[in-house]
């Protein structure tokens, strides 16, 4: 299973981007599907999860500002990012947690999408 990101770019302080995530392979369910993102520098921390029935967390950080949200019949992710910030910069990886149809758990990541706010 291999998710694809994209959507990401260069937009200024208080602009929006919207990323996507679409995850193929032999794929029977995708149980948690999250956001998570990498400054310069620092760790890979989470920004969005969302779980196969909608339930949703937030960095405390993102909250008001960014939406997660998935297409299960299309195995795509989303992150709706509004109002965002220099520090919003970084790359951003999806993951996949979930089931092939042969029964084995699959968690997997995507290659990164950058992000950069300007200030």
């Amino acid at each position: 299973v291999q998710p694809v990101e994209s959507g990401g770019g260069l937009v200024q302080a208080g602009g929006s981007l919207r990323l996507s995530c679409a995850a193929s392979g032999n794929i029977l369910s995708i149980y948690t599907s999250g956001w998570y993102r990498q400054a310069p520098g620092q760790q890979r921390e989470l920004v969005a999860l969302i779980t196969s029935r909608g339930a949703t967390n937030y960095a405390d950080s993102v909250k008001g500002r960014f939406t997660i949200s998935r297409d299960n019949a299309k195995n795509t992710l989303y992150l709706q990012m509004n109002s965002l910030k220099p520090e919003d910069t970084g790359v951003y990886y999806c993951n996949a947690l979930g089931r092939d149809y042969k029964g084995f758990v699959f968690d997997s990541w995507g290659q990164g999408t950058q992000v950069t706010v300007s200030s």
